[in-house]
């Protein structure tokens, strides 16, 4: 069985032992029914991870650290997903998939098309649930970072943060396409439309903000068919899958 990958958000020192939270000792546990002494592996987000084994004290779980392993999973490319915020699983897929392929950074956007009213508590909630779905691919995927995950904004607003590098949006009427562009940026900032895509003023806006609009091939793409797609191209054609 391959060795689980838990995130524990705390200091991990090799000789020390760490009490893991109920729901990855409920996971390992109930779910994997992992004994005493089984191997695990944990990593913090800071970069590498750590070997350790269990302990099972009653309904806690200790997990005493053995070593530390210098592991580098990142992408020598850092990419901003700004993804218009579309309906249940299909924003899942999106933000899941995006971690499993190296973004560093996700951006939920409010888009004139965007079908999904998300306030107050229920942002909370579903900020929440989108944080567990990046841990959970991080974990999976033995990425040893967390990307950073921004709260839900307008696109407006979005196009305006801070940026540097290759800014790009997907668009069917575009002229370009990725392989035609001499990419040389490391920063890559990727727009992305809900269903039914960016309307036309939203496309003109992010190119007044220094976006360059391309297609991916002669196909309608789904919003989460497109976010997969685009940050594959861009990995394959200056990333880690080259």
């Amino acid at each position: 069985m391959r060795i689980p990958r838990i995130y524990q958000p705390v200091a991990l020192t090799p000789g020390q032992p760490v009490e893991l939270e109920k729901t990855a000792a409920h996971h390992l546990t109930r779910v994997l029914r992992m004994q005493d002494n089984e191997q695990i592996i944990l990593f913090n987000g800071d970069g590498g991870e750590f070997l350790a084994h269990l302990q099972l004290q009653g309904k806690s779980v200790i997990a005493h650290i053995d070593q530390f392993v210098d592991r580098d999973t990142e992408s020598n490319i850092h990419i901003t997903l700004l993804q218009g915020i579309s309906k249940g699983e299909r924003m899942d897929i999106c933000i899941q998939k995006a971690v499993e392929l190296g973004v560093n950074k996700i951006i939920p956007v409010f888009c004139q098309r965007t079908v999904v009213n998300i306030k107050g508590e229920r942002s909370d909630k579903k900020q929440q649930h989108w944080q567990g779905i990046i841990i959970n691919a991080c974990e999976q995927s033995g990425r040893t970072k967390i990307p950073e995950l921004i709260e839900p904004i307008k696109l407006q607003e979005a196009l305006q943060l801070p940026a540097t590098g290759l800014k790009l949006t997907l668009s069917p009427d575009a002229h370009s396409t990725l392989p035609q562009l001499a990419i040389s940026e490391k920063d890559i900032s990727l727009l992305i439309g809900p269903e039914g895509g960016l309307d036309s003023r939203e496309v003109e806006l992010a190119q007044a903000n220094g976006f360059q609009a391309i297609r991916m091939g002669p196909r309608i793409l789904r919003t989460e068919t497109a976010a997969i797609a685009a940050i594959t191209a861009l990995q394959i054609l200056r990333g880690d899958l080259g």
